[in-house]
């Protein structure tokens, strides 16, 4: 007997057939968040070398957490409905039957039919268009993503020779300027990390409601309006997802346990685009950002916590429940210490490109990594050898070693937030206007940061601070996220319907969960945040609903 096992998730299977023969199929028991195992019984006897086409004739759940349709009123234009799918980490078993895990990549073909007025757009190549023989009014496209390394998980613009953007048309030109400089970034990856191999490199622009920055889908990155800032100063997510076409894409975790090998090495790989195009010190100011990102990570989960070890133990565990920056930040954070052991960034991107090379197309492990580092410098044994492993990936907290970054373009943002920190009422008379005329949008971002890093500022400080700043003006989505928490660990009511208006108006995880932390806090405002989010449930994408649910301790089940 030969048996095919599938991951599915709330799908409702009619029939399954082998080489178009009837095949005997069961649904297992419904094991939480990873769905009902689908048992395949092949109906033949099998030789070496046969090829079996498997066919599977199946119906997706309304509330399938892969997909999320939208109304018109929840798009910008108002005109039509919209989906689009989200299917990391473990979501794509609710659209299809499919082995959804990361260590499994496959290609794909595929024909999507839309109503004619309708655009659809897939992380692949696209291979033509046709009438839908079968309704006049729908249009078929086809779809063809021939590298065997695929995951499971409107209008366009011109923006380069290998890329164009796509989104709803009220964003289309504002995107366009957004992400000009894609293809001066591809080429910079590839003088890197070697030839980008997926042929071309577009964007999608998606609603308000998609939960993360970008996803980097092969050929097609997802991409949220959030990064629209109007300066291009919010690029550098396009950075990441460019170069997870060679880390995360090109080599994959095995597992999610081993997901900082994906991000780590993708934030290091965008830090050194960064490097090449705005020099060494924009590198240092980015790496000390992120490690005061992680440093709120390791305190929202709790220093002891196992989920903030870079290498956590996953068993029964929905790998969206533990989505953090960790992986990013103390997965950047060991590479760089390496980088400094090593010999610097040359020797270690080095390393880097090697690494892809060698295991491209294939999933791996942190044991394979670490192997493969000590092979590759084999001759600086004694060094790697020195190395506190069990520190870096096993522990919880912040790393055994904290880098010494260069604070040249930091220092005026330390300066004027400890001006803040350490200022009277009496004092606030002495702030003006000037004090950021000379800061950057990344300086401005870092200023906050570091404000939100300690106790609140009183009330007085942060109305001062509108008066001569007005931050309540500002476009720049990391900008406006921060100014607001810090409005409301102040505790300044005004602030309170601001922060709740951006919590709702986009969805993005980065911004939505901790500005709803923070209002629920306010102990004032708890049941407003509550409230709030149950009436906007419905319309937020499902990873984006659960998680904040919990946050704020709604039952999803009851709604109470």
């Amino acid at each position: 007997v030969y048996l095919i096992t599938l991951d599915t998730k709330d799908l409702k299977i009619f029939k399954v057939s082998a080489n178009g023969q009837a095949a005997k199929f069961e649904l297992g028991a419904q094991q939480g968040y990873k769905g009902s195992p689908l048992e395949i019984t092949l109906p033949f006897e099998l030789s070496r070398g046969q090829n079996v086409i498997v066919e599977v004739e199946y119906e997706t759940s309304p509330s399938a957490s892969a997909l999320q349709w939208l109304s018109p009123a929840q798009t910008a234009g108002k005109k039509h409905p919209y989906l689009f799918s989200q299917c990391q980490a473990t979501h794509c078993r609710t659209m299809l039957p499919c082995q959804d895990m990361p260590s499994v990549k496959h290609t794909y073909y595929a024909k999507v039919s839309v109503p004619k007025e309708l655009i659809a757009v897939m992380s692949a190549v696209r291979d033509g268009q046709e009438p839908d023989p079968s309704d006049s009014s729908r249009v078929i496209y086809r779809f063809r993503q021939m590298f065997s390394e695929i995951v499971c998980y409107v209008l366009c613009r011109e923006i380069g020779p290998r890329s164009r953007v796509w989104s709803e048309k009220e964003y289309v030109d504002q995107a366009a300027f957004e992400f000009s400089e894609t293809e001066t970034m591809l080429k910079t990856a590839e003088s890197l990390s070697g030839p980008y191999v997926w042929g071309q490199y577009d964007l999608l622009v998606l609603p308000p409601s998609f939960p993360y920055g970008g996803m980097e889908n092969p050929c097609l990155t997802f991409a949220t309006p959030t990064l629209l800032a109007g300066d291009r100063s919010l690029s550098n997510v396009i950075a990441h997802e460019i170069s997870h076409s060679w880390t995360g894409n090109l080599v994959t975790n095995k597992t999610w346990e081993h997901f900082w090998l994906n991000e780590g090495h993708t934030v290091y790989l965008e830090r050194m685009i960064g490097r090449a195009l705005e020099g060494e010190q924009f590198r240092q100011f980015k790496a000390r950002g992120g490690w005061k990102e992680l440093q709120e990570a390791v305190h929202q989960f709790g220093e002891n916590n196992v989920l903030t070890n870079l290498v956590p133990s996953l068993k029964d565990v929905d790998p969206d429940d533990c989505f953090s920056c960790v992986p990013y930040e103390k997965g950047f954070a060991l590479l760089y210490y390496l980088e400094e052991l090593l010999g610097g960034p040359e020797v270690f991107m080095g390393f880097v490109k090697s690494y892809t090379q060698l295991f491209a197309y294939r999933s791996v492990t942190t044991k394979e990594w670490k192997d493969y580092l000590f092979t590759y410098f084999k001759d600086k044994l004694d060094i790697l050898n020195k190395v506190d492993w069990n520190g870096w990936m096993y522990t919880p907290g912040m790393p055994p070693v904290k880098p010494q970054y260069d604070t040249t373009l930091a220092d005026a943002c330390i300066a004027l937030a400890q001006r803040w920190q350490n200022a009277k009422d009496a004092d606030l008379s002495g702030f003006s206007e000037a004090d950021i005329k000379q800061l950057s949008s990344h300086q401005l971002i870092e200023f906050l940061a570091l404000l939100l890093l300690e106790d609140p500022l009183p009330q007085s400080h942060v109305k001062r601070m509108q008066e001569v700043y007005n931050f309540n003006s500002v476009k720049n989505s990391e900008i406006r996220c921060r100014w607001l928490r810090l409005c409301v660990k102040a505790k300044w009511e005004e602030a309170v319907p601001l922060a709740l208006k951006m919590a709702t108006e986009q969805g993005r995880l980065k911004f939505t969960r901790p500005l709803f932390r923070d209002v629920y806090n306010f102990d004032k405002f708890r049941d407003v945040a509550v409230k709030l989010f149950k009436e906007h449930r419905d319309a937020m994408h499902p990873v984006t609903a659960t998680l904040v649910s919990k946050d704020l301790k709604v039952d999803q089940r009851t709604g109470f």
